[in-house]
């Protein structure tokens, strides 16, 4: 796992840099850590490919912690982001950018140790992926890019983010093989829980500007099921 820190203080930076690999030496993970003075260098380092997880300081000069999850979600960057504050008063920002928790300084290596394994938890399941048929072998589509499963008479139709895929398997087969962020919404839809921007009594509306239909009485039970996992 790459790992990518952010303070702007050298050496928070390097006490945190020491709690990962210790964290990763006893849990027996490989990880990589790479570490950012600033908002603007992490940003600039994206360039290069984005991380699996995210420590992040909140206050820092220029553009601080906040600010940068924004950017990153608006790229839709998958990654786990746990801010780091000496103040609890950005929590309710936290929850507009999915960080996955907030851990207030001084940092101990219990608490952050259960919030990296939370983190690759969540990276494990997101990595699954689900085979297709395709011409002259299978397609392994990652679980993740699936924004909703739709039947259209003998067909299943998978709406993904690269493009769409036309089985002729029932959609309850297909419900087999997905994971815990899928909810059938509707007779006829399964909708990915990660794709959902806002959800309202007759439909959800999702990352990609779609809207899928839900059924009478379902948008409680979504909230519920998002709260549940995000």
């Amino acid at each position: 796992m790459l790992v990518f820190l952010c303070d702007d203080n050298a050496s928070e930076r390097a006490y945190l840099k020491s709690l990962v690999l210790g964290w990763a030496d006893r849990s027996g993970s490989d990880v990589c850590v790479r570490e950012y003075p600033s908002a603007e260098a992490l940003l600039f380092a994206y360039e290069d490919g984005a991380p699996d997880i995210l420590l992040l300081d909140i206050e820092m000069p220029g553009m601080n912690g906040v600010e940068l999850a924004k950017k990153l979600r608006e790229r839709r960057e998958a990654v786990q982001i746990v801010f780091i504050t000496g103040y609890p008063d950005f929590m309710a920002e936290g929850y507009e950018v999915e960080a996955l928790h907030y851990l207030l300084k001084p940092v101990t290596p219990e608490k952050l140790a259960e919030v990296l394994s939370r983190a690759a938890e969540k990276i494990s399941r997101a990595e699954k992926k689900i085979l297709l048929p395709s011409d002259g072998g299978r397609i392994a589509l990652p679980l993740k890019e699936i924004r909703y499963i739709e039947a259209r008479r003998q067909y299943s139709v998978i709406c993904a983010a690269s493009g769409e895929y036309r089985l002729k398997v029932p959609i309850s087969e297909l419900e087999t093989q997905l994971d815990g962020y899928f909810l059938r919404v509707q007779r006829s839809f399964i909708v990915n829980l990660r794709e959902v921007l806002r959800i309202n009594r007759t439909e959800v509306i999702l990352r990609s500007g779609e809207a899928v239909p839900i059924s009478r009485g379902m948008a409680d039970k979504i909230g519920k099921k998002m709260i549940e996992l995000f």
